[in-house]
């Protein structure tokens, strides 16, 4: 058997490049334009991509491809066309649960940041103008003793509810808008009890935060458009850790323009890496970089499940974190 060859299509983390290099030859790159991977994935130099979830991969790609497969660093996959990966015989791969807990740290911080108008606070005090404590000073939405709405409750959207539920907070949540099933309380486990479950168009009229940790699917893309918004409370404050497009944010910035809600928290967004104009405008917009996952040890987990991704695939062999249609 010849010698795997690995492209890596961005910098990660060890011990990634170390578990690729001791299974065969790899080059990174600091990133690639679309022209750039196709020229890659169809030339047969490389055996399996080790990809980002900026990369895409198009059925038209995959259907010229000649890679064994794509370790997909991070959680998501919808840059992937998987059935058209699974047709052309291109393993899948990609990097689940570990991180859960970060991303859910980093959508909480969204939530109070948002509440607390901590973006507004911190620009006023940098730019001089805190003059000491006023009574009416950048006060902001209470969390402690509000109701947290989550749609999506997978393993994410249970570890911000264990995290709400910490703050005082009382949960409900849709498993899977919009189209729902219910959720036993088998699958609840240790929220059993303690998270109620609610159609979506209650959550959405009902919730004071909203949160959002759903799949980008066609079903789920503008999940929260103009409508959804203007059926939450105006004391409302919306936050997206999933994908942007899952949120209409031209919609959205009209209704931050115009109080239809409190505030809004991003770490991801519809034409990533643009942002809509608007929002860097707005001071109820608390925004950050997509750095849901931006833990040390984290992005070390990530880079080593989709490094053993890749050489599973480059050997073969299925994938210990395989993604399947």
């Amino acid at each position: 058997m010849s010698t795997p060859r690995f492209l890596v299509t961005r910098e990660i983390p060890e011990p990634g490049p170390s578990i690729l290099r001791d299974a065969g030859e790899v080059e990174t790159r600091s990133g690639m334009s679309a022209d750039e991977l196709r020229e890659a994935v169809t030339g047969g130099e490389y055996d399996v991509v080790l990809s980002q979830t900026s990369d895409a991969f198009s059925a038209e790609l995959l259907g010229e491809a000649r890679i064994r497969g794509i370790a997909n660093y991070g959680v998501g996959y919808n840059n992937i066309d998987v059935a058209a990966a699974a047709e052309h015989g291109i393993a899948v791969g990609n990097t689940p649960d570990v991180l859960d807990n970060a991303t859910a740290n980093v959508a909480v911080l969204l939530l109070l940041g948002a509440a607390r108008r901590a973006h507004e606070a911190s620009e006023f005090l940098r730019s001089g103008q805190f003059q000491g404590l006023r009574p009416q000073l950048l006060v902001g939405q209470d969390v402690t003793g509000a109701t947290l709405g989550i749609a999506g409750m997978g393993r994410i959207g249970k570890a911000v509810a264990r995290r709400a539920l910490g703050l005082g907070m009382t949960v409900q949540f849709t498993q899977r808008p919009p189209h729902d099933r219910e959720v036993s309380d088998d699958e609840l486990g240790d929220l059993a009890g303690h998270a109620t479950q609610v159609p979506w168009d209650e959550l959405v009229a009902t919730s004071d935060y909203l949160s959002l940790h759903v799949p980008l699917t066609e079903d789920t893309t503008h999940l929260v458009d103009a409508d959804v918004l203007r059926r939450m409370k105006s004391t409302a404050v919306l936050v997206n850790t999933a994908r942007g497009p899952v949120v209409d944010e031209k919609a959205l910035v009209h209704a931050l323009r115009e109080g239809q809600i409190f505030a809004a928290g991003l770490d991801v967004f519809e034409n990533e890496p643009a942002v809509e104009p608007g929002l860097l405008e707005l001071p109820n917009a608390f925004l950050l970089p997509h750095i849901g996952s931006a833990e040390a040890g984290t992005r070390a987990g990530m880079a080593r499940m989709a490094a053993e991704n890749a050489v599973a695939m480059a050997r073969g062999e299925r994938p210990p974190y395989p993604v399947e249609v």
